[in-house]
């Protein structure tokens, strides 16, 4: 059954995930850029955005798949990353980008989408 415009999709109304940014991948330089070594990539902007927007560039020879360096995404931090790519078709699998991060990115109708799963302190 399809949904009304009005209605949440299903991935917040029932799964339960959460919206947690937008990344979008851009070759310009911007202030405040982090680099993460092990992606081969810089990310910025999300600290600073109230829409939870974050810009991507990658080096070169980055090694993430060529989707999810030229396509934007949105990601949704979700409670149990394994449990929620099931039967999802994982483009790259759940990995730690920093530190108490997991994340993964599955495809959805040919649009990245990305997973994350927070360790919080308690």
């Amino acid at each position: 059954m399809k949904r009304k415009d009005h209605e949440p999709p299903v991935a917040t109304r029932r799964w339960g995930w959460r919206y947690h940014h937008t990344g979008i991948p851009t070759r310009e330089r911007r202030a405040g850029e982090r680099y993460l070594p092990q992606l081969k990539m810089y990310v910025s902007g999300f600290p600073e955005s109230a829409y939870g927007v974050e810009w991507m560039r990658f080096d070169e020879d980055c090694p993430l798949p060529d989707l999810i360096k030229t396509v934007p995404h949105v990601a949704f931090e979700v409670d149990d990353i394994d449990a929620a790519l099931a039967g999802k078709h994982v483009l790259s699998p759940p990995g730690s980008p920093s530190a108490g991060v997991r994340a993964a990115m599955i495809i959805d109708n040919g649009s990245p989408i990305e997973l994350i799963q927070f360790t919080r302190a308690t």
